[in-house]
């Protein structure tokens, strides 16, 4: 599954009715796995176009999804939203035929942004674009990744790179892998060239017949000096929802969550991978990991001011990180620090703007790894095309349980009832940041002294009282029918 975390779904319904809605018309299915059927809403070459009908009651288990009716399992072939995984992308969109209101959730090649090598690829050209029509001045802003090569293919300029910088510390990853598989650090070339050997090859058949298949990776210099937060390394998970390429239209939700590795940050030791992964697969192995326990801690900032933060389960809140780094490093560091980021998902979005495959059927809600370093500079890791929607806390479930509602509530499935005007610039969580250009923010948020954190629309690690915002958005809409 390329670019694809884990996703099984233990918290979130499979599929979606609204209410008021006759006759199970209007269904939201949510699956990985697909059963074999083809659909009423056009025809089908494949063998698993889409959800499967024929389902009996008993099979069905109704519950409340915050207000949306839920239901188990899609129950027919008349469906209209379809939360599909990756592999049905790649194996059954040229076969299926959808009707113009139909909605799923990636794009026909997401792989280009979310596929590490594609990543970097589109990145380096992007940046050498820039350069040629604007300047190197105007390219350094695209400085936010890693010196990166693809192996095999890239290998001898990765050498002549490695030899230019004895004594770094590198990091090599799978391209087509998640959860922190086949990742490991190196100091040695003599290191990867035993390995490679070995480790650019996929044994993932048992037919002896067929000749090994080269295995693609990344190696990338690895980021020495992380910020540290109590002495252990993290990163962020940012969540952008894209419901457009031709015009760009780009929205940011407000809340995300940092993740921490479970042992003190040490460069001593390269191989232990509870210091330098900060993924929750690898983190929840730890002997002592327990996803309830909150460890909180007394922070003493700039200006002596106190802040209280909790982690739960080796997670902060985005607000909570934005607490912490505005005590410990001040305001405008961290107003600074955001912008980066903000800058680092727009320039992401436009490197793959003219190759991505458009199609208004297609929507993506991506998950954008970023690390910052001991000088507050952010630098992307990698981007995913489907972010992991299991809980794995309390606060982990409400944040996605939330995220996953207002995704909906952008794309506006139910337009009859919700009727939004499409000049919104804020749904629940998400904010419109990019609409074919930059989006300012309102004027009543200047008005107010509620400051972005970024010149236009943007307020990632700001307060995400969604629920609020959305029963005013639908007061205003019922004043204005």
């Amino acid at each position: 599954m390329i670019g694809n975390e884990s996703d099984n779904p233990r918290h979130i319904p499979r599929a979606h009715i609204y209410p008021g809605t006759p006759k199970l018309a209007r269904t939201f299915s949510m699956s990985k796995a697909l059963p074999k059927s083809s659909s009423t809403r056009g025809t089908s070459d494949s063998a698993s176009a889409g959800p499967q009908s024929g389902t009996s009651d008993q099979q069905i288990s109704t519950q409340r999804f915050g207000g949306r009716r839920a239901v188990g399992a899609a129950t027919g072939d008349d469906w209209d939203f379809f939360w599909c995984d990756v592999g049905w992308i790649r194996e059954s969109f040229d076969h299926f035929y959808m009707e113009e209101h139909v909605r799923i959730c990636h794009f026909r090649n997401h792989y280009e942004l979310t596929r590490k090598n594609y990543m970097v690829k589109n990145l380096k050209r992007y940046k050498k674009m820039i350069e040629r029509e604007y300047g190197k001045h105007e390219a350094t802003r695209l400085d936010f990744f890693p010196a990166t090569f693809e192996l095999p293919s890239e290998y001898h300029i990765f050498v002549e790179e490695f030899k230019r910088n004895p004594g770094s510390t590198w990091i090599m990853k799978p391209v087509a892998k998640s959860q922190g598989k086949g990742i490991f650090l190196f100091r040695k070339l003599k290191d990867i060239t035993d390995w490679s050997k070995i480790g650019f090859v996929h044994r993932d058949t048992d037919d002896k017949s067929e000749k090994d298949v080269p295995e693609t990776y990344v190696v990338s210099r690895y980021i020495e000096n992380p910020c540290l937060i109590g002495g252990r390394k993290f990163d962020i998970r940012v969540y952008v929802l894209v419901n457009s390429y031709i015009p760009l239209k780009a929205w940011l939700y407000r809340s995300g969550f940092a993740r921490f590795s479970n042992t003190r940050f040490s460069l001593d030791t390269i191989t232990d991978s509870f210091i330098h992964l900060t993924n929750v697969a690898i983190q929840k192995t730890a002997p002592d990991y327990d996803p309830e326990k909150a460890k909180g801690r007394r922070i003493i900032g700039l200006g002596g001011v106190r802040v209280m933060v909790a982690k739960q389960g080796c997670k902060w809140s985005l607000q909570q990180l934005r607490t912490y780094l505005t005590a410990e490093y001040g305001y405008m560091e961290t107003i600074t620090l955001f912008r980066l980021l903000d800058d680092i998902i727009i320039k992401s979005l436009q490197s793959v703007q003219k190759v991505m495959i458009n199609d208004k059927h297609c929507f993506e809600l991506y998950g954008f790894d970023v690390m910052i370093d001991s000088n507050l500079k952010p630098w992307l890791i990698e981007v995913n095309a489907s972010p992991s929607l299991t809980a794995s806390s309390t606060s982990d479930y409400h944040l996605k349980v939330g995220l996953l509602h207002d995704v909906l509530n952008v794309v506006d499935m139910e337009n009859r009832i919700f009727r939004l005007s499409g000049s919104e610039k804020r749904v629940g969580g998400f904010d419109l940041i990019w609409n074919d250009g930059p989006v300012a923010a309102p004027d009543a948020i200047w008005e107010s002294g509620q400051l972005p954190v970024y010149p236009t629309n943007t307020f990632l690690g700001c307060y995400n009282d969604r629920d609020i915002q959305l029963k005013q958005l639908y007061r205003s809409l019922e004043k204005a029918d």
